[in-house]
């Protein structure tokens, strides 16, 4: 077990403080494994490369996720709800939940910081889609495997000015 003192001299404030960072921390290197790998491949390739790497790599945050929340598979729409809420890109990006019934809400991204960085940069919005698809569809098939998940719109797909991406999640009857 790590050190756990260390962190224990620190204030409530300071550890959130210290999760953002690490937050930004794992997407910096995320960014710069997908750039290194672009640059040794090409964009099309490091795409598919990143799109596998996430396929893995969202299950073990979401059981992560549900162990740290003591959520059990199968428990529909306020477990997910509640498990995106921990993401580590909830830390550093502006997302919201819209509740359309029962049993189907829409999560959005409204600000994202790869795309914001992007953007600053005077490049075009990042084409995320196919590494979006099994990012939340995995996540959310994790969580509760009756989750269907249905795009609205990722970039390269146009989009509207309040938001990066939208995705629907809809609790079926059948896994």
């Amino acid at each position: 077990m790590p050190n756990r003192e260390i962190l224990r001299q620190h204030s409530k404030e300071e550890l959130i403080d210290l999760l953002e960072i690490a937050a930004k921390d794992w997407l910096a290197h995320d960014g710069l494994w997908f750039l290194a790998a672009e640059d040794a491949f090409d964009m099309e390739t490091a795409i598919e490369l990143d799109r596998r790497a996430w396929e893995q790599f969202t299950v073990i945050e979401a059981k992560r996720i549900m162990r740290f929340l003591g959520i059990e598979p199968g428990q529909g729409v306020p477990a997910l709800k509640r498990a995106l809420q921990y993401r580590l890109y909830a830390r550093i990006n502006e997302q919201e939940i819209i509740d359309v019934d029962e049993r189907t809400f829409i999560f959005r991204m409204n600000k994202c910081r790869v795309q914001t960085a992007r953007q600053r940069k005077g490049l075009p919005d990042f084409p995320c889609k196919p590494v979006g698809l099994v990012e939340y569809g995995n996540f959310a098939k994790t969580i509760d495997p009756r989750f269907r998940t249905d795009c609205i719109a990722c970039p390269p797909d146009p989009h509207p000015k309040h938001y990066w991406c939208a995705w629907r999640f809809t609790l079926t009857e059948q896994p």
